[in-house]
């Protein structure tokens, strides 16, 4: 791994999240980049140079060179901050979307990892409004670690791994199998069943068991867990064995498959408390995706 993204809104949660990459910046020995992005109505964002887009007014202009230079002396600090603790630290500052301009940089700076909180919003909020969380989980190519709140430890020491042990998620597993490496934890693989999708114990435990010897796991347990929905079976799993982090792969479905079938992985990270690891896998994606998160593994 060689970099870690920060997007960044200076606020607390976002602080957190800072924290956390740069503590897993330090293990891994990558470069931690912090973005921000000064909010203007544009369907891009552009790198800020000491101007801002021509198509604005020169009130509007103003108020974002303003928030510009604000933004720009408060990404100077919190680099000095992390610089001092021997974290490689570096900024980027764009106009524009917060989405467009976290999805321009992941592609830019190919990164490898991004870290960033969610809002946790309300059911209501999540339907209306969206969040840049929800989205960068559903199309990321690499793996994103979502921060509800402070973790308890960042010294990850029990993984809860749903997978769903398809051939296009082995990816994501070798992340997770790098992880458990670095961080000598223990990985406690699980399938839940639900009344829509059964499978008995000694079947799901077989199969599971079949995939922790092919990714060549170690130090894992299988288990299977009974609940009315995945994402709350998951949840629930994960307290019970008092898991630090918990790993899912996510379809990145959008539009109209999303609506109908939705997303675990999206739900997960909305309700959990923990810190959530995700990765979008799926047949559609393009060769030059696959090749960009093979970097990942």
């Amino acid at each position: 791994m060689k970099t870690i993204l920060v997007p960044t809104d200076f606020s607390k949660p976002a602080q957190v999240a800072t924290e956390v990459a740069a503590g897993i910046a330090k293990k891994m020995k990558a470069e931690l980049i912090l973005l921000h992005v000064v909010e203007q109505a544009s369907d891009v964002s552009f790198n800020v140079e000491g101007e801002t887009s021509p198509y604005v007014s020169w009130e509007e202009r103003l108020i974002t060179l303003k928030l510009v230079e604000k933004a720009r002396r408060q990404l100077a600090k919190i680099k000095e901050e992390f610089s001092h603790k021997s974290v490689e630290v570096s900024t980027i500052l764009r106009v524009g979307t917060p989405y467009h301009g976290m999805h321009t940089i992941l592609v830019e700076s190919q990164v490898d990892l991004v870290v960033m909180a969610t809002s946790g919003r309300s059911k209501l909020e999540e339907v209306v409004i969206g969040s840049n969380t929800q989205k960068i989980v559903r199309r990321a190519l690499c793996p994103v670690l979502s921060l509800h709140e402070r973790p308890t430890t960042t010294d990850f020491k029990s993984i809860v791994y749903a997978t769903s042990m398809q051939k296009e998620e082995e990816v994501f597993s070798r992340f997770v199998l790098k992880t458990q490496e670095i961080y000598g934890c223990m990985i406690h693989l699980v399938h839940v069943n639900t009344p829509g999708l059964f499978a008995s114990n000694q079947s799901a435990k077989k199969k599971m068991e079949e995939y922790a010897k092919k990714m060549r796991l170690k130090n894992y347990t299988t288990n299977v867990y009974n609940d009315y929905s995945e994402e709350a079976g998951i949840i629930q799993f994960a307290k019970e064995v008092k898991a630090d982090m918990i790993a899912l792969a996510t379809h990145g479905r959008t539009g109209i498959a999303r609506m109908m079938a939705g997303s675990i992985a999206e739900g997960v990270v909305n309700h959990s408390r923990i810190p959530i690891l995700t990765c979008m896998i799926g047949k559609n994606r393009s060769r030059g995706e696959r090749k960009l998160i093979k970097r990942t593994s």
